[in-house]
């Protein structure tokens, strides 16, 4: 006990000057919400959803309903995203963060669901003149294989706004598998 507390001496010595002399000049400043964060806010809100889902090739696509709340955290830094629905019969429920990375000059975002086994990461750009955000998404399916997914989200006018999806075909070319079209609760 006493050889690993003379041991554990050192490396907190260590740890403490090295913060010591990192904040020495004061804490580095917070992040604020830059131009990039308030495009964030366009999505804010409850939108009703209309979700069009496509199993195969050349089938019909099934159509449910949900409900999309998003709201701002983290000081105005992120999205956060709740989305409820029925799929294929059950209750659906996905939770998912989307931000702005500087470095990156990219949005970059994490989504999780009741529909697959773990967590997908997403990464994509915003065109102004399209007013659309287009971005791939990566992460397990419904039977934990990873798969990637690209996207584009439009926004049509301020109430309104459309997602389509699409994953690679069983012929290796891209086939949209999703759209859903929200329209802003009043």
């Amino acid at each position: 006990m006493a050889l690993a507390r003379l041991l554990a001496f050192p490396c907190a010595l260590a740890v403490a000057i090295t913060a010591s002399s990192a904040f020495g000049q004061g804490a580095p400043p917070l992040p604020t919400p830059g131009p990039e964060h308030r495009l964030l806010r366009m999505d804010e809100g409850t939108w009703d959803a209309v979700v069009e889902t496509t199993m195969a090739p050349g089938t019909p696509p099934v159509t449910s309903k949900g409900v999309e709340v998003n709201t701002i955290g983290c000081g105005g830094l992120c999205l956060v995203t709740d989305f409820t629905s029925e799929m294929m019969g059950s209750p659906f429920h996905g939770h998912g963060v989307t931000a702005f990375d500087p470095a990156k000059k990219k949005y970059v975002g994490s989504w999780t669901d009741s529909m697959s086994t773990g967590l997908a990461v997403s990464e994509g750009t915003y065109d102004a003149a399209a007013k659309a955000f287009t971005g791939w998404m990566e992460g397990p399916d419904m039977t934990g294989k990873v798969t990637r997914s690209t996207s584009v989200n439009k926004h049509v006018d301020a109430d309104h706004r459309v997602m389509t999806m699409a994953v690679a075909g069983p012929d290796g070319k891209e086939m949209q598998v999703m759209k859903i079209s929200y329209t802003r609760r009043k």
